[in-house]
């Protein structure tokens, strides 16, 4: 290092020790350093923080760089306290916890492109974000911590009369910050306002290559086209999709588990399963085909599986065995009857329901196991069918565990769930031929 530019400073003690860091005033007191390099070198000719003063160590920037951040109130929010290990998360909700995290660490220590966290509420999206602004606040980056409807607010208050800086700057800023969090991407009003600023915003970083943090807790599907297109590009998008559920709240889980019906069929498993009594002989060997195949299912639960037949011939019995099997070893099991599913996602609509809508879908959605009993009966409204939709095509595109009874025919039921049932490599079909058992007892 070469101090023969540098003027005499006062920046040293009586004993010549540095002011800033109490050490061999190797920059004079003045915090930065030259280096002696040949002219072709990356370093000649540029000023760089003095190595007895690393960034770590300088508090009073710290506290600059996290008061501009905004992440002062997320300042807990670090790798080490995000649990991965919940008594309450199956296997696979755990795994997705431990992969979000190490993509996560692996983009803090080289912010390149943009991370995207897809999740449910309070599944630890907005933690792992905030974890890599601290993480690059504590590397001297400067980082701004952003939630979306927050971001568009103070947008519109540049506007008024008492803003004291102006739309430009400020939106200047915010473009431009070398990494910037947004948090909550979808929760916005969706104006024609809204949606041209927040594509304006991302489109110039991604034109420029800057580094960004995404957390939504949308569907994709349902943001601006513009927008949704920068965020599937796999060349430049870190993204992962977190499904565990919301571990703020155990109250709140425990209002959820009481969408499932299956304590009313504690009674069905797979040891009182008749498929003896008030029987032909063929439809014995039918009953005893579709009990080997729940069987075989529960204990290794791959993909989906649908039972098909008339009412009362057996179908939910062993959909309830399964689900009480599922339980046994750990699983979150949700079990319902369609029409009831449908019932409950309409009331989470109404101002003094103790569960938002969001909530309650993603629940179901990201069920680790999932039971719809009776498909087909419910009310065929355009929403019915998009909300059922939406929840089997989330599950069928992420081979979620599901059981699906119906006395319909496939070709009856809606065509784009009727695509996914169809597809054998996700779905085994079981058609269960006996008739039902009130009139089984009736050939007596």
């Amino acid at each position: 290092m070469s101090q023969e530019n540098y003027p005499d400073s006062s920046n040293t003690d009586d004993e010549g020790r540095c002011r800033i860091c109490g050490g061999e005033p190797i920059c004079q007191g003045l915090g930065v350093v030259r280096y002696d390099v040949p002219v072709n070198d990356p370093r000649f000719g540029k000023l760089f923080r003095c190595p007895n003063n690393p960034v770590e160590k300088d508090l009073e920037r710290q506290d600059r760089l996290r008061r501009f951040s905004n992440l002062d109130a997320y300042a807990d929010k670090v790798f080490e306290s995000f649990n991965t290990s919940l008594s309450t998360l199956t296997q696979p909700e755990a795994d997705s916890l431990r992969m979000a995290l190490g993509v996560a660490q692996n983009f803090a220590a080289e912010p390149e492109g943009w991370l995207l966290l897809e999740g449910g509420y309070g599944c630890g999206k907005t933690h792992l974000a905030a974890a890599v602004g601290n993480a690059r606040l504590a590397q001297g980056d400067i980082v701004l911590f952003l939630t979306v409807p927050d971001l568009l607010d103070y947008l519109r208050n540049t506007f008024g009369p008492a803003s004291e800086i102006g739309y430009d700057e400020l939106f200047d800023r915010v473009r431009n910050v070398p990494l910037l969090i947004l948090d909550d991407l979808g929760a916005e009003n969706a104006s024609s306002w809204a949606q041209e600023k927040l594509f304006q915003l991302l489109n110039f970083r991604y034109s420029r290559r800057l580094p960004m943090v995404v957390t939504t807790n949308a569907e994709l599907d349902a943001l601006d086209p513009r927008i949704r297109s920068r965020l599937l590009d796999q060349d430049f998008v870190h993204r992962v999709k977190i499904t565990a559920p919301d571990y703020r709240s155990a109250i709140q889980n425990q209002r959820d588990t009481l969408l499932s019906s299956l304590s009313l069929y504690k009674e069905k498993t797979f040891e009182n399963f008749d498929t003896r009594h008030y029987v032909t002989p063929d439809e014995h060997r039918n009953l005893d085909m579709a009990l080997q195949i729940a069987h075989s299912y529960a204990a290794s639960p791959q993909g989906w599986l649908v039972f098909l037949g008339p009412y009362g011939c057996g179908k939910t019995h062993l959909a309830a065995a399964i689900a009480h099997f599922r339980e046994q070893q750990g699983a979150q099991v949700v079990f319902i009857t369609v029409p009831d599913l449908l019932d409950h996602l309409r009331d989470a609509y109404y101002p003094d329901t103790p569960v938002r809508f969001d909530r309650r879908f993603q629940m179901v959605r990201s069920a680790a196991f999932l039971v719809l009993d009776d498909l087909g009966t419910e009310n065929s409204s355009a929403w019915a069918r998009e909300k059922l939709f939406q929840i089997m095509d989330y599950r069928y595109v992420a081979r979620l565990p599901t059981v699906i009874t119906t006395a319909r025919r496939l070709e009856e039921l809606d065509k784009r769930i009727q695509s996914r049932l169809i597809d054998d490599q996700c779905c085994t079909t079981f058609a269960i031929t006996a008739q039902g058992y009130p009139l089984r007892k009736k050939r007596v």
